[in-house]
């Protein structure tokens, strides 16, 4: 999972940040079932996914017009 910079994805339309809000969660979900049955050597990047969704969620509700 490549890590973005959020000035990176404020450059994106919502469609394409919804997409990638998506992949990122399925990468979760991958990266959860390799921790489980121990294919998992580096644990750090269920955290930088996480972070990841979390800042295109917050980019996502600025968006949002109030």
């Amino acid at each position: 999972m490549k890590n973005v910079k959020s000035s990176d994805l404020r450059k994106l339309s919502e469609e394409e940040l919804k997409k990638e809000l998506d992949e990122a969660r399925e990468g979760l979900l991958k990266l959860r079932f390799q921790k489980v049955v121990d294919e998992m050597n580096d644990t750090s990047v269920i955290r930088k996914t996480r972070r990841k969704i979390a800042r295109i969620k917050t980019i996502l509700h600025e968006r949002v017009p109030s």
